[in-house]
Order: structure tokens, then C-alpha cells, then sequence
């Protein structure tokens, strides 16, 4: 039997009221706690913030400004519209917003949180960059009450839905920290392989610096006033660290025009396939191979460009850059600064082992098998973990799928 066959027996025919959450709910905003008074009120009490991390908590201090059964949400930023089913005793920032139910007789808390999960995304209004749910559009809301007549099989009713996603929630949470603790068994797996085949003994094989094997160049400053809408992609030190990490990047796609590009690429240099971006920025020496020949640009002394060289494979690039023996000399040669920087001159300096191409295309193939396993997002087990998640996601909208006012 299907979940919305099921939702249909459960409703049995009663009628659908909706009402909006302005009439049946208190909102409330938080309010602004700085890191240096979280400090001088420290305690055991939670604070939550927009965040999403920890379950959104910022910290703990001593007093409170909530307590009992509420559904929060975050008002501003990237995270604008999450919900999240509190009790007991917490507080919140003035980027968060909370929910009282004025009577619990006729609407249960965790029936609301559910609903709002896919409700409140919706509502979010993205004007001036700057994602925003307040409370005004929060009022305007509207939830289903099942069988609005009869309080008590309407809660009955809501019980049943919120048991079952509960049951839900609970069997995903546990087969996604299964696939978790798999994945990160892999990456160990990976991390060991990949150290055992880097790691050469003296003499083994030929060693020379970057800047012996290639060219090594940074871009020319495009400013920000030069960015376009379409064109030429490009990437800045969080467009390659979220591709490392097979995520998508919070920020929107930059590009410049195929004119500027065309200017500055004489300046500088182009990127071909193969060669290798690395960071020297902010998260310093993550990798990135250029995949083809079409043009591509990118940011200032935050990306640096390692041609490709006849004798050293960038896929083995790639890989070195990734072992524990590189992150160490990575460590060691920037520890004394205050923010770290990887420049040209340290990447020409950096040394890096030459064995023959052969066994430098067999160590390429062990660990790209690896590799694939642990940060590909399209196949291996984070694609499992998402499709887990939107499994979960599928069954919770078919049993919240309540006919909508039009059709009553």
C-alpha cells in the first residue's frame, strides 16, 4: 500500500481545515548575543544561531530565555527557513525566530516541525542577495488541521503521521551514520594506500622541484566590477575546494566575458587540460586538474596554475599533493605565518618525487579507484548518502500530501 493510500485511510473522508500560523501560533525573535558576552555568561544552557552545524548551537550560558516544546527557524543568510523542534530551556540569536503553539489541544508540535521542513523553504524571499524569512511571512503560513471538529482524532491523526516520520528519521539517521562510518573507513583505506604508494626511499627514485619540472603562474587581477553573468567560468579557491569536496558551492557562478579573458590570458597565460590549479589561499595546496581545453580563468595569488609536464603525470601531482609527506612540508614551510599563503616561489621550491611514467600510471589507477570512492558525488558511497536523504525526503512529502483547499 502506498504512504498516500495510507494518508487517505487515515484521514477517512474528514475534513481538511487550513489555517495560517499567524492565528494559531506566538513568533517570537531572538535576540543579539555577541561571542564576547556568550564568554562572560558562559553555563550549561544552549544557544542557537543560524547555523545548521550541531544542530544549530552557538554556545551555552548560564540563563534562558525559552523554555518548554517550540519549533524554531533561521530568518537570515544562507540558511534562511531551516526548522528545528526544541525543548526544554535555550535561547536564540536574533537570526533565529520561534514558534509557540496557543493551543497544544489541537496542533502537536512535532506535526508542525515536519510540515514547516518542507513548508518554510518556500517562503523565503532572496531580494538583495541576502535570504530572509521573517516573521510577517511566517504568520501568513498555512498548515492542514485533519478533522478540525474533533480535536481529539485530530491530534490522534497528527500523532500517527509524526510516529511514522519519526520512524523514518530515525531508520535514515541510522543508515546514513552506517554509510558515514563506510565512507570514512574508505578514506582511511585511501589516506594508507595512497601514503604507502608516495612514500619513496632516498635514492629509490629521482626527486626534483616543481619549478625544474614546470611553469608556474598566477593569474592576471580581474576586479570584481569585471565579473559577468555568462562567458568564460571563473574559479576561485572555494569553487576548487568545493569540488575537492564534491559539494556545490554556496557562492553563484562567477564568470568574465570571453573578451577579457582573451586580454588577460595574454598576460598571464591559459589553463589547457591537465594542468593543475592549487590553492595558495586560505585553505592552502588543495589540488584541481583541469578537466578540458575550454577557456578557464581564475582568481588572483588565491589560485596558482601548474602546467602539465611531460614527465610527471598530473593525475600523480594530484595525489602527492593530497599525502601526508606533502601536508607536512606544506605545514613546515608556512607554520610562522600569521594567515598561510602557498606562493610561486614555494610551489617552484616544492619538491616532489619523478619515478618512471609507467609506475607513475600505476599508482595513478590504485588510487583514483579510491578517490572515486570517497569524494566522487555521482558515484560511491556519498551519492548513496543522498539518495538515503532524498528517499527519506520522498516519503515524508507523500505523507504530508494533504488535498489542498481547492480541492475540499
Amino acid at each position: 500500500m502506498s504512504n498516500m493510500s495510507f494518508l487517505e485511510k487515515l484521514l477517512d473522508g474528514v475534513k481538511v481545515e487550513w489555517k495560517a500560523l499567524g492565528g494559531i501560533t506566538t513568533l517570537k525573535r531572538g535576540r543579539v548575543m555577541s561571542k564576547g558576552y556568550l564568554i562572560d555568561n558562559a553555563g550549561d544552557l544552549p544557544v542557537y544561531s543560524s547555523q545548521t552545524v550541531n544542530n544549530g548551537m552557538i554556545g551555552r550560558i548560564d540563563t534562558f530565555d525559552f523554555d518548554g516544546e517550540y519549533i524554531t527557524w533561521t530568518t537570515d543568510g544562507a540558511n534562511a527557513g531551516t526548522v528545528f523542534y526544541r525543548t526544554g530551556k535555550f535561547s536564540i540569536t536574533n537570526v533565529c525566530g520561534s514558534i509557540k503553539i496557543n493551543n497544544e489541544s489541537r496542533l502537536n508540535y512535532k506535526f508542525l516541525f515536519y510540515w514547516l521542513s518542507i513548508e518554510a523553504k518556500k517562503h523565503v524571499y532572496s531580494g538583495m542577495g541576502n535570504p530572509k524569512l521573517m516573521s510577517h511571512q511566517v504568520e501568513k503560513v498555512q498548515i492542514p488541521i485533519p478533522c478540525p471538529d474533533n480535536p481529539k482524532k485530530s491530534l490522534e491523526i497528527q500523532a500517527e503521521i509524526v510516529r511514522i516520520l519519526d520512524t523514518f528519521t530515525e531508520l535514515t539517521a541510522e543508515l546514513t551514520a552506517e554509510l558515514t562510518a563506510e565512507l570514512n573507513a574508505r578514506k582511511k583505506q585511501y589516506n594508507y594506500y595512497r601514503d604507502q604508494l608516495l612514500s619513496f626511499e632516498d635514492g629509490e627514485v629521482e626527486c626534483k622541484t616543481l619549478g625544474e619540472i614546470s611553469r608556474v603562474f598566477s593569474a592576471s587581477r580581474v576586479h570584481k566590477n569585471e565579473w559577468a553573468t555568462s562567458g568564460v567560468p571563473f574559479y576561485r579557491t572555494s569553487d576548487v575546494i568545493s569540488i575537492f569536496n564534491g559539494v556545490k558551492n554556496s557562492r553563484d557562478e562567477a564568470f568574465i566575458s570571453k573578451e577579457l579573458y582573451e586580454t588577460l590570458s595574454l598576460k598571464s597565460g591559459k589553463i589547457q587540460k591537465d594542468d593543475i590549479l592549487v590553492t595558495g589561499g586560505g585553505t592552502i595546496g588543495i589540488p584541481y586538474i583541469a578537466r578540458t581545453d575550454e577557456p578557464l580563468y581564475f582568481k588572483d595569488a588565491d589560485l596558482l596554475c601548474i602546467k602539465k609536464s611531460e614527465i610527471l603525470n598530473s593525475k600523480f601531482l594530484y595525489h602527492y599533493f593530497l599525502s601526508t609527506k606533502f601536508r607536512i612540508y606544506l605545514e613546515k614551510i608556512t607554520h610562522n605565518s600569521t594567515i598561510a599563503h602557498y606562493t610561486i616561489s614555494q610551489i617552484k621550491k616544492t619538491p616532489v618525487p619523478v619515478p618512471p611514467l609507467e609506475e607513475q600510471a600505476r599508482i595513478v589507477t590504485i588510487l583514483d579507484k579510491f578517490d572515486a570512492l570517497t569524494k566522487s558525488i555521482t558515484e560511491g558511497l556519498p551519492r548513496e548518502i543522498a539518495l538515503r536523504q532524498k528517499q527519506y525526503e520522498y516519503y515524508r512529502d507523500l505523507l504530508l500530501s494533504f488535498p489542498s483547499q481547492n480541492q475540499r
